[in-house]
């Protein structure tokens, strides 16, 4: 076989028509309701005909065609995704299936659907209706919870890049899952960056200043996500991207010029000489334990940062019982 032949299998697999083989038919499940769309596409409320109407949630993604097919970097994305489900992770939502919906009108993307376990509520719903703060134990174990899901897909070399609480879901239990992890990285492997990778107010700076990221990037949205379990509000509520870096800069002060990135647009004088806030006195009540746990998580140079299982092994975690 010849080297340009060889690339050219190494990048497709089959025609479109034995797709049917790969995955199962979306007929297996019965459409309810629109739970919510986002940049990936629109998810589903659904009946699982074929296992005694379970209730599942369906995400329906379109993945574009080659000339030969689908491509194979789709495909070994779904076979990890169905890995990472064999380990039943008890901080991951469960993908039960996998399904083929036929081609889309232009023919040039193939539609898929994705069945994850249905969790009724996610973070924001639940903070947006507790009736108060929630308790110190409360927040540690949800906090356990999110880093513990973020470590599993880091180990697995996911990086989720849209933490925020919407994609966090919460078990009639308590216990939360996270959700939508994988995706943007599976269906558009060459995606650049761009507004739909992490929600504004979730975004660290090395996004927002369009330099290359990491799995770091997923701690700087922990970090916020575990700021709004104690406050319940928005640590950084920004309302563009320039308004993000002074809300940025304002809480952890300004990077000396050493820090700042090299062939980036925005210049380090377009920002005044922010001095650092005391995290204390933007999220008031605060354990000290917990607070030095978001300072080390909100650090400008992402090598600096906690990583997920430095988070885990944090005295904040340790030093008492979760629940």
């Amino acid at each position: 076989m010849s080297a340009s032949s060889s690339s050219q299998a190494a990048t497709t697999v089959t025609s479109v028509n034995d797709v049917s083989a790969l995955f199962q038919n979306e007929k297996k499940y019965e459409e309810l309701n629109i739970i919510g769309t986002g940049a990936y596409g629109t998810v589903y409320k659904a009946r699982d005909l074929h296992n005694s109407g379970q209730i599942v949630a369906m995400k329906k993604v379109r993945v574009p065609l080659t000339e030969d097919g689908m491509p194979l970097s789709t495909v070994r994305e779904i076979a990890l995704l169905r890995q990472l489900e064999a380990h039943r992770h008890p901080n991951i939502v469960r993908l039960l299936d996998v399904c083929h919906g036929g081609q889309a009108m232009d023919r040039e993307q193939l539609v898929l659907y994705l069945v994850f376990e249905h969790v009724e509520q996610d973070l924001d719903s639940y903070l947006s209706r507790a009736p108060g703060p929630l308790s110190q134990a409360r927040i540690r174990c949800m906090s356990y919870d999110i880093l513990s899901g973020i470590d599993f897909l880091h180990s697995h070399r996911i990086v989720h890049r849209d933490l925020k609480p919407h994609n966090l879901l919460v078990t009639s239990a308590g216990r939360v899952k996270v959700a939508d992890f994988g995706l943007a990285k599976t269906y558009d492997t060459e995606m650049k960056l761009t507004s739909v990778v992490v929600t504004l107010w979730y975004r660290p700076p090395e996004v927002l200043l369009g330099v290359s990221y990491n799995t770091a990037v997923d701690v700087w949205s922990c970090a916020c996500v575990l700021a709004q379990l104690h406050s319940r509000r928005a640590l950084l509520p920004g309302a563009a991207d320039t308004d993000q870096l002074h809300r940025i800069f304002r809480l952890i002060g300004r990077p000396p010029r050493e820090q700042w990135p090299e062939n980036v647009s925005v210049m380090i004088d377009s920002f005044p000489d922010y001095e650092p806030q005391d995290l204390a006195d933007v999220i008031p009540g605060i354990t000290p334990l917990a607070l030095d746990l978001i300072k080390g998580m909100l650090v400008f140079e992402p090598s600096k940062r906690l990583t997920a299982m430095d988070c885990l092994e944090h005295p904040y975690f340790t030093e008492e019982p979760l629940m």
